[in-house]
């Protein structure tokens, strides 16, 4: 070929090779690019890192691949041309020396275009481009100075990121752009007050600060610059006018940021202001700073800018720095002061008080002041702000009446008469009388008041005189002699009532008696905030109404107390009531009229209306003013004359009283229609249908309908005609009442609701007509838990008064009861008492009980008290009444145990009473009671329980035959008594009954058993436990096969009292062992399971436990669990280890009946079973049991520790369970192994394959233990073994395996004789065609891992590629244990094999390297260590010392890998001396990259990568590229992003091959 072609043809092969190169590399920043819109950031960021490394290594064709693909995605969103653009910003930063013109040229124009593509600001777009044209502008200045001023161009605002980048530019590149200020600056000046956004303001004002820096920089480098010819003037008007911009303007907005950015341009700039401008502008420019310390929190940029100016300052000497100077400091070190002003509240004198009580002084010893201060002295009576000097006052005014008087009547008469501000007589009276009311106050104002209105008795009424003569001293006497604490309020304010009384009869005036209760009224508001005092006078104006001749009088005054009441104070509500009940003694219908009257009033509906409920007052309010009516109800019903009262007392007062209370109406009234206001009804009804809840729950409203149906119920008791007065309301009251009292507390006793209602009741049920059933046993209860429930007052300063209405709640109980008793004595009226209280008396807290018993024994006290026996009737319940009193002698508390004495006492004679005996009778047996009850005060357990012993022995004699049985099932419930005492004391009574009277009793032992068992229920406690058990063994004894037929008939599962009473058979050895037997063979009598479908297209049938060998099972736990079963374990130890061994092989995954499952579903609620009854567990814990008693508790200690119990309960733990079983055995129970294995050979043809398994697994771990050597038992088991190979059953043959295997550990020196044998075994497990699931296979393989170190080499050499190919396929299985025992006997084959078979050594370790590699980062640690050690065990056999260095030193067990760092110098050390291996470890790893492992299928690309990275270029001929880079493009389509990651990383690798 002539030289001329040749270089033609070299030279077209050289540019076709560039031109694939770069056509690789395109595809290759393609790839890469259309990666990067994935989600992840860090897959983002390591795109980007790739696409810098192909730029690394062609900058040139990596940049031209990223200018071409943005131009040609236009829609790219603009966070990933972001992206792109920051990598070619690295890519032209890391190779700008090596760039050429045309490819800046493009790069320059890709920039500007993306910066300015959109108008609005897209920070992190705008910015990276920016950045790229700040990089090219760091060697191709003009040329991005031409692009960036073809965008600044005067009269037009330019881009905002134009000016950005024209800043960025100036701050690094600062020789290159200071040449170009003075263009900029002309052209941006114009622009500056164009801008009215804040934010364009604020680029202008970084630009400016970064010009005035940079220029600051290249005036003070000016040997190195271009132009040394620059000087500071140059640029000094522009950066002036700019200033002027910046500072009159810009720096005046409200805008933080924009202020900011002013003061820091300010600094630099100010450095470059002419010097006398700079002067010039000092004195506003560094206030203007100074200023912005108050805007800003932060004031840094402020700091630095002030820093800066006063340096411009300084080196311009300027002289005006000294005028600025104290502001500068004050501005600086300033510290805010702020001193706090306080105020002194000079505390307020009582100085009228002081005054008037000088007065006194001054009125009894100045002669010519009488003149002076009579009558006016006068006016200071009334007003209640006076009311704290009222005791000098009213004795100054006697003192001065008195000397008036002396002068003359005319004289004292004309002087009061000539002034008209003095108070009237009747508001003189109405005052004095009210303060008289609390008489102690003001240093005795109550005689000072009394003394003042007998000296003016005159004035007050000329009829007075003599009546008062005699009334007011001995009012005045009484103060005397009584004092503050022993003056009883009621009897005195009653006095002055009388006195009231009096005088108004007296006077006999009803002119004078209107007046009075007029000016009465009138003083009401004064005494607002003085309840005792309001309230008084409300019963002054009652009493004074009450004497009144005029209806209109009384009926006017009426209706103006209702209409001004304040009714949000509750102590007003018993005054207004008082009022209204004392004026119903003269004037009833007056009264009731009055307040039906206000109730149709418009006021009354404005306060309670339905309709406006929710509008004028609030809900509370109207609570109040109902009760103050019901309250006023009540005070008219209890005052007014009994004979008028009756008639009116449904119609009129009940009714309304209900009305108010609540508009609930649960029946017709029975007052009749005429009496029922239809438009209450009608209103009733629009409540009801509006669903407005108005029901009641305000506790003062509550005491007031109680109080007043109290009164009520007593006015109708206290009328003549009561017996004969069907009261229809009974019912309904009784069950409001009742209502109220549930609705009580109980963890207080704070008002006396609950008392009164309570004595409601015991007065509405002595009337007619009888309650119902039902009702009455609906009161008993609810009182009796209401009381009873009540939690033990703490002691308190309060403690005696809530202990005085303690015991008023209980007197009214126990009133309420006995009247309720009173209706029906009978013995079943009796019971019916004593059943309620029951509760009460078996309660667990010990005041509860003492209430119980003293309200029992008050009870029987008054039935005994009130028994009249007209014929000789049996007494039925006496047996269970002193059953339920009979444990109680032996309470805790001394009170209750002699009430519970007290209470037998009483029965004993009502059963005399009923045998006939007279009252007086006096049986000798009985009254020992007496002296035994004496003897419980404070008696020793010792003495308490011979007591309780000495009390059954008098009830045994004194009980009716007929009554035995009944006594002692209730005594029988006491077992299970909270109190141990009584419980204990049970015990020793039925002991006593049964000893004393039990012969008549054979009949009732299965009655007996299931009392025992039920009413056992709930104690653990160890005197009842025994006692039953004693019971129950004595009845074993005597009828052994009943007892024994009774308790396995016992309902499952057994409950903890049925396993009591099971372990009462284990007292006698003899009787244990033959129950045992007896269990075993029921136990294995029966099959252990049936097969059902719980489906018709059920796959598989459930296997579900029969009931025989179930119970029998439980027995057998609840007998081995006795520690007097001992001698009879070890007897029967063989038989019942294995018998149970097997049960429990039968019964894994074995479900219960159904109709066990449900009871236990509807039981799960109730107390738990003592064991779980599922067939396997009980089986588990009734084995366990079994080894405990039989001497072998280090058998269970060491299951427990290994878990071993809880995995014989599973299907998937149960073979482990019977190995840890068999291991702990051997090693803890080993003299016991040779029956036991005699025993479980017999049972290897049993028809239950799982019982063949169980056996297997516990013979095969024995081969692991040393005591089948000692014991001689190794050949019998090998032999067993062996012949058990064939099995039908994959999991016997698998087991077989195992046993092999175990011979290794047990016997290593055995191997070596069996060596062909067991390899051959365990090699036919690998190709065991039966194995479905390949789990013989992987017991094989385990199997061959513990016995290759021990077999002879020879042994190895025929099977070794056999083995090598059979278990490759599990390297990559899904599950974990084919993965790692693969993995691990492939180690065990190289370890083996070393210096031997190297060919095929080094063929199989080559294909299995990758593998182990990737499996590197599985995600079993298992796994991870398998290829730790199979890896170590494969370095020696590839005859590479530094690989083989590389594998010991990083794959050591236990240190941590850098897999990263050791799959690279893995790679490193492969690519040198096996660089042929290129193509084949790369299709390896494309295989793994599917795998369905993420952590694997991330390493698969780095693998591939390292090798890329570490192989020669030469090599690239081994790797089919297009198929690599499909292969990466689908990884970076991955899910997982750490995948994405590693795909993208070995992407930029590839470019080692373009």
């Amino acid at each position: 070929m002539p030289e001329g072609a040749a270089r033609f043809c070299v030279g077209h092969e050289e540019t076709a090779a560039v031109d694939m190169a770069e056509s690789y590399v395109k595809k290759l920043c393609t790839t890469l690019m259309d990666a990067v819109t994935d989600r992840d950031p860090q897959v983002q960021e390591q795109i980007c890192s790739a696409l810098c490394a192909l730029g690394e290594a062609q900058p040139g064709e990596t940049l031209r691949a990223c200018e071409r693909y943005l131009q040609r995605h236009e829609k790219l969103a603009h966070p990933y041309r972001a992206m792109i653009l920051k990598a070619v910003e690295a890519v032209v930063r890391s190779h700008i020396s090596n760039l050429d013109k045309d490819m800046a040229r493009a790069i320059i124009l890709l920039a500007s275009s993306e910066m300015t593509k959109a108008k609005d600001l897209v920070p992190d777009w705008q910015q990276a481009a920016s950045s790229v044209l700040v990089a090219v502008g760091m060697r191709f200045i003009n040329a991005v100075m031409e692009e960036l001023l073809s965008r600044f161009q005067p009269g037009l605002l330019p881009h905002h990121f134009v000016v950005q980048t024209l800043a960025s530019l100036a701050a690094s590149n600062v020789f290159g752009m200071v040449p170009f200020l003075t263009s900029i600056l002309s052209t941006m000046l114009p622009m500056l007050p164009m801008a009215k956004q804040d934010v364009t303001r604020v680029v202008f004002c970084s630009a400016l600060r970064h010009f005035s820096e940079s220029t600051l920089e290249y005036l003070a480098n000016l040997d190195q610059a271009p132009d040394p010819t620059v000087r500071k003037d140059t640029f000094s008007s522009e950066i002036f006018s700019a200033y002027d911009v910046l500072f009159n303007h810009w720096l005046q907005s409200r805008e933080a940021k924009l202020r900011l950015a002013v003061v820091e341009a300010l600094g630099p700039m100010s450095h470059l202001l002419p010097n006398e401008r700079l002067e010039e502008q000092l004195p506003r420019l560094i206030p203007g700073v100074l200023a912005l310390y108050k805007k800003h929190a932060e004031t840094f940029h402020v700091s630095k800018s002030l820093g800066q100016i006063l340096e411009a300052a300084v080196n311009v000497g300027s002289r005006t720095l000294e005028i600025q100077l104290d502001a500068l400091l004050a501005a600086l070190h300033a510290q805010p002061k702020r001193q706090g002003l306080g105020s002194e509240d000079l505390p307020a004198d009582s100085v009228r008080a002081i005054s008037i009580s000088t007065l006194y002084l001054i009125s009894t010893t100045v002669d010519r002041m009488s003149d002076v201060l009579w009558p006016y002295l006068l006016e200071f009576l009334t007003p209640v702000q006076f009311t704290g000097a009222l005791t000098p006052l009213c004795r100054s005014l006697a003192h001065l009446a008195l000397k008036r008087q002396e002068a003359g009547a005319d004289a004292f008469l004309s002087q009061y008469e000539a002034s008209a501000n003095l108070p009237s007589p009747y508001a003189i009276t109405a005052r004095l009388l009210v303060v008289s009311s609390d008489p102690y106050v003001g240093d005795g104002r109550g005689a000072a008041s009394l003394r003042l209105l007998h000296v003016l008795h005159q004035r007050i009424h000329p009829l007075l005189g003599p009546r008062w003569e005699t009334t007011i001293p001995r009012l005045v006497q009484h103060l005397d002699e009584c004092t503050e604490e022993t003056l009883s309020r009621k009897e005195w304010e009653e006095k002055l009532l009388m006195f009231l009384r009096d005088t108004l009869a007296v006077v006999s005036d009803n002119t004078w008696v209107s007046q009075l209760s007029l000016e009465m009224c009138k003083q009401l508001p004064c005494y607002n905030g003085m309840p005792q005092e309001k309230n008084f006078l409300y019963k002054c104006i009652g009493t004074t109404l009450g004497a009144a001749s005029s209806k209109e009088v009384v009926r006017k005054h009426l209706q103006e107390l209702l209409e001004t009441a304040r009714y949000q104070e509750e102590a007003e509500h018993e005054g207004l009531a008082c009022c209204f009940g004392i004026c119903a003694i003269s004037h009833l219908d007056d009264a009731l009229a009055q307040l039906e009257d206000f109730v149709r009033s418009d006021v009354f509906r404005k306060s309670v209306g339905i309709l406006s409920i929710f509008k004028d007052r609030s809900e509370s309010e109207v609570e109040k003013v109902k009760g103050t009516l019901i309250l006023c109800y009540g005070h008219v019903a209890a005052q007014a004359p009994r004979e008028l009262v009756l008639a009116r007392v449904e119609a009129d007062i009940l009714r309304n009283m209900f009305q108010y209370f609540s508009t609930k109406v649960g029946r017709a009234p029975p007052w009749g229609h005429s009496h029922g206001p239809r438009l209450v009804t009608l209103l009733l009804s629009v409540v009801q249908v509006l669903g407005i809840k108005v029901e009641t729950k305000d506790p003062a409203l509550k005491l007031c309908l109680v109080q007043s149906v109290c009164m009520v119920s007593q006015a109708i008791c206290g009328s003549a005609q009561a017996g004969a007065f069907h009261f229809s309301w009974k019912a309904e009251l009784v069950a409001h009442m009742m209502e109220f009292i549930r609705a009580e507390p109980l963890d207080s006793l704070r008002t006396p609701l609950r008392k009164m209602a309570m004595v409601a009741c015991t007065l509405l049920v002595s009337l007619e007509p009888p309650l119902e059933e039902q009702m009455r046993a609906e009161v008993t209860h609810g009182c009796l838990h209401s009381v009873m429930a009540l939690l033990p007052e703490p002691e308190g300063e309060d403690a005696s008064d809530r202990k005085a209405l303690y015991l008023d709640t209980v007197h009214a109980l126990e009133d309420l009861l006995t009247s309720l008793l009173h209706r029906n004595m009978t013995p079943q009226g009796l019971q019916i008492m004593v059943e309620h209280l029951n509760p009460w008396i078996k309660s667990p807290r010990s005041h509860e009980r003492e209430r119980a018993l003293g309200v029992s024994a008050c009870l029987l006290r008054y039935f005994l008290e009130h028994l009249h026996v007209s014929a000789l009737v049996p007494f039925h319940n006496l047996g269970l009444l002193v059953g339920l009193f009979s444990p109680r002698c032996a309470d805790l508390w001394p009170a209750t145990r002699q009430e519970a004495v007290g209470c037998i006492y009483s029965l004993l004679y009502l059963q005399l009473g009923y045998e006939g005996f007279a009252r007086d009778y006096r049986d000798d047996v009985a009254e020992q009671l007496l002296a035994l009850r004496d003897s419980l005060v404070h008696p020793d357990l010792s003495v308490l329980f011979h007591t309780c012993h000495s009390i059954a022995q008098i009830i045994g004699k004194r009980l009716p035959p007929d009554q035995l049985i009944s006594l002692l099932l209730t005594i029988f419930e006491a077992l299970g008594d909270p109190d141990k005492n009584c419980s204990h004391a049970a015990t020793v009574m039925i002991n006593c009954l049964l000893k004393e009277r039990g012969g008549v009793l054979l009949e009732k032992v299965p009655e007996i058993i299931s009392m025992l068992r039920s009413k056992l229920q709930g104690t653990q406690e160890e005197h009842v436990l025994k006692a039953a058990q004693h019971s129950v063994y004595l009845l074993a004894s005597q009828h052994r096969a009943a007892v024994v037929s009774s308790l396995l008939g016992s309902p499952l599962p057994f409950d903890s009292h049925t396993c009591t009473l099971w372990r009462a058979l284990a007292v006698d050895p003899s009787l244990t062992t033959q129950v045992l037997r007896l269990l075993l063979e029921k136990m294995n009598r029966d099959v252990p399971f049936k097969e059902s479908r719980a489906f018709l297209l059920s796959s598989t049938p459930d296997r579900v436990a029969t009931l025989l060998p179930l119970a029998a099972t439980c027995a057998l736990y609840e007998v081995l669990s006795a520690p007097a079963s001992g001698a009879a374990v070890l007897e029967l130890y063989p038989e019942l280890f294995v018998a149970l061994l097997l049960r429990i092989s039968c019964t894994v995954g074995v479900q219960l009946p159904r109709n066990l499952q449900a009871k236990e579903r509807r039981s799960s609620g109730g107390p738990p079973a003592i064991r779980n009854l599922e067939p396997c567990s009980s089986a588990v814990d009734t084995l366990q049991a079994m080894l405990l008693r039989g001497g072998s508790e280090e058998v269970v200690w060491h299951l427990e520790l290994e878990g071993g119990w809880e995995l014989l309960r599973t299907s998937e733990g149960h073979e482990e369970g019977v190995t840890q079983l068999a291991r702990a055995m051997a090693k803890h129970a080993g003299p016991r192994l040779p029956l036991v294995m005699k025993a479980l050979i017999s049972t290897q043809s049993s028809a239950y394959e799982i019982q063949r398994v169980t056996s297997t697994a516990f013979l095969a771990e024995l081969l692991s233990s040393n005591v089948v050597n000692d014991l001689m038992l190794l050949e019998s088991l090998l032999v067993n073994l062996a012949a058990r190979q064939k099995d039908t059953c994959a999991s016997v043959r698998r087991l077989v395996l195992r046993g092999l295997a175990n011979l290794a550990s047990s016997s290593p020196d055995k191997v070596r004789a069996h060596g062909p044998q067991l390899v051959t075994a365990l090699i036919g497990g690998l190709d065991d065609a039966d194995d479905l699931h390949s789990l013989v296979a992987l017991e094989a393989m385990a199997g061959l891992a513990r016995l290759l170190d021990l077999v002879e080499p020879w042994d190895l050499r025929s099977v070794l590629l056999h083995v090598a190919i059979r278990i490759r396929p599990f390297f990559d299985s899904e599950k974990v244990e084919f993965r790692r025992a693969s993995i691990c006997l492939f180690g065990h084959l190289s370890k083996a094999c070393h210096g031997d078979c190297e060919d095929v050594v080094l063929e199989q370790t080559l294909s299995a390297l990758a593998p182990l590699l990737l499996h590197l980062c599985d995600p079993q640690a298992a796994v991870v260590t398998a290829c730790r050690f199979a890896l170590r065990m494969c370095g020696p056999n590839l005859a590479c010392e530094e690989l083989t260095a590389a594998f010991q030193k990083h794959l050591q067990d236990g240190r941590g890998l850098h897999f990263g760092e050791f799959l690279n110098t893995t790679c490193k050390h492969l690519m040198l001396h096996f660089p042929d291996l290129l193509g084949r470890l790369v299709s390896t790893s494309l295989f793994y990259f599917k795998s369905s492992w993420e952590d694997v299928r991330a390493a698969a690309p780095m693998f591939t990568g390292f090798l890329v990275l570490h192989a020669d270029r030469e090599l690239r001929h081994q790797v089919d590229l297009e198929q690599l880079l499909a292969a990466l493009q689908l990884l970076l389509k991955d899910p997982v992003p750490m995948v994405r990651m590693k795909a993208a990383e070995t992407l930029g690798r590839l470019v080692k091959f373009a």
